[in-house]
């Protein structure tokens, strides 16, 4: 078992192997449900969404949209060291 300690102020810190299982990094957002019994789930939050919800964010006004063709051909010259 690995034992907690509460601080005077009511605060308990979460050791990194845990946070490490949890999968969660600083300024990620952990939920903790309470069960019967005096028992807590903690889980990680994760963000909800449509993978189509990040279409269209690269967007910029004034600009056309790149094909695959041209971001190819951009890609090979950078890994080319070539500007």
């Amino acid at each position: 078992m690995n034992a907690i300690t509460v601080t005077p102020r009511g605060q308990i810190t979460l050791r990194k192997e845990l946070l490490r299982h949890l999968g969660v990094h600083p300024g990620d957002k952990i939920s903790i449900d309470t069960l019967p019994g005096g028992e807590v789930r903690i889980r990680a939050v994760r963000p909800k969404g449509k993978i189509s919800d990040a279409f269209g964010m690269l967007k910029r006004e004034g600009r056309k949209p790149l094909s695959i063709e041209e971001i190819n051909e951009i890609a090979a010259k950078g890994w080319a060291g070539e500007k």
